[in-house]
């Protein structure tokens, strides 16, 4: 009854991981393991052969757009959603969210818990009507119904946020949006660039979404605090490598006594 579905790039380190993680600790509640990749230069495909999972290749990256084909390309009708860089830590992961589509047949889609805001909201019953950002779906460790989907396909013109979009117009059709009250752990470095391309998302999606404009002095009053915020990092980087290095010095004159 589940798809498994994973968005990929240039990941096979950590898309290793969590295929081992999927096939050896969730074999009975998964029905199938399809990678969604964009156009990886590494053992992506290779990693995926692997472990069985289909391997369908995107060329034209975009947060909706991949959606879509995340959707499209599931055969079962619970999809649950991962990027490469993350993975089910809860033993009945899957099994909850099976029995959540099958106990609400208004169910459109399913939070699980990643981080404190998640755990925050849950414990707090803050739903994804009062909290669309916080409570709705997010696009690695969630899930949703096909069959919703196909009334409602993701739209390809946000820049990002596509699953917040989704989030707002389900349920303004009268779906319903749930926490799922099990863990996934999501963890990734990003390099400068990858940071800036999804700062550029972030910019242009909340202008589209949730309105948030951008003036001239709050541009400037960024630039100026990103500025000094990094020069005084860089300072205090340096003061406490410096302690570190006295430090070292001392002990290696002054060697305690070993037990």
């Amino acid at each position: 009854m589940i798809s498994v579905v994973i968005r990929n790039k240039n990941q096979s380190v950590v898309l290793s991981f969590l295929l081992k993680n999927l096939t050896e600790r969730y074999a009975n509640d998964i029905s199938e393991i399809i990678v969604v990749d964009n156009l990886s230069t590494d053992s992506s495909k290779e990693v995926a052969e692997q472990f069985g999972a289909r391997f369908v290749t995107i060329e034209h990256f975009s947060f909706g757009g991949s959606a879509n084909v995340c959707a499209r390309e599931a055969r079962f009708p619970i999809v649950v959603i991962f990027s490469a860089h993350s993975y089910p830590v809860s033993p009945d992961f899957f099994k909850v969210i099976q029995a959540k589509f099958d106990s609400n047949p208004h169910l459109a889609g399913l939070r699980c818990l990643h981080n404190a805001n998640d755990y925050r909201n849950y414990i707090n019953k803050v739903s994804a009507t009062v909290d669309p950002n916080k409570s709705g779906l997010i696009f690695s460790g969630s899930a949703f119904s096909k069959s919703v989907w196909e009334k409602y396909p993701f739209r390809e013109d946000v820049a990002t946020f596509e699953d917040k979009e989704w989030t707002v117009r389900v349920l303004q059709h009268g779906y319903d949006i749930e926490f799922a009250p099990v863990v996934f752990s999501y963890e990734i470095k990003r390099s400068p660039k990858q940071l800036f391309f999804r700062f550029k998302n972030d910019v242009v999606g909340n202008y589209q979404l949730w309105h948030q404009d951008i003036s001239l002095a709050k541009a400037c009053k960024g630039f100026i605090g990103g500025i000094w915020n990094s020069s005084k990092q860089w300072l205090l980087d340096c003061y406490y490598h410096s302690k570190r290095f006295l430090f070292l010095l001392s002990f290696i004159i002054n060697k305690p006594k070993k037990f």
